[in-house]
């Protein structure tokens, strides 16, 4: 049996969650988020607990038992305390700056990149002298989180002799020996 999806789920106070037709649908403090799952599994919810039963032993049931319970528990996560996200711009005259829902980038190309970002994230720049730029992704949506940080980082990703480029924060580079001298 899948260790993940026989987890239980403990669901904390002011989150509703309805399950019904194939659609899961989580409310809390920061938002609602739905999702669709295959309707031949049950979700049980019993005194603040919520469990995810499959239907049989078969091998696609066993794969989607896990799959299903971490969504979901990603959602409950995400509209009771929510996802951060923090990216650094490691380079010389790399930039950041956020206005509303679009973030403008400096990253060393002959032109700015202004990126919009959806409703649902909170977008914040944070520059201080002498340190790297760094910017604040924030959501209760775990995967539209994780989508726009892996956006941002595509604009230009570290490089592995310098390790200039958009990184995570805390994120390791693996570096390489650059050229040696001759003879």
């Amino acid at each position: 049996m899948s260790r993940i999806g026989k987890a239980l789920i403990n669901i904390p106070q002011g989150v509703e969650i309805t399950a019904k037709d194939g659609l899961i649908t989580v409310k809390g403090k920061l938002g609602t988020l739905t999702q669709d799952y295959d309707p031949s599994f049950s979700i049980e919810i019993n005194d603040g607990i919520l469990e995810v039963k499959r239907p049989s032993e078969s091998k696609p049931h066993k794969a989607l038992h896990g799959l299903y319970r971490a969504l979901i528990q990603n959602m409950v996560v995400g509209v009771s305390e929510g996802y951060k996200r923090s990216l650094e711009l490691v380079g010389v005259g790399y930039r950041a700056a956020s206005q509303g829902q679009s973030l403008d980038l400096s990253l060393g190309y002959s032109h700015n990149i202004v990126v919009a970002l959806p409703k649902e994230i909170k977008v914040e720049a944070e520059m201080a002298k002498g340190k790297n730029p760094v910017i604040h992704l924030s959501s209760h949506d775990k995967q539209l989180l994780g989508m726009a940080a892996a956006k941002i980082r595509s604009l230009r990703k570290p490089e592995p002799y310098k390790g200039k480029g958009v990184r995570y924060v805390g994120e390791q580079i693996r570096r390489k020996a650059g050229k040696t001298a001759g003879k």
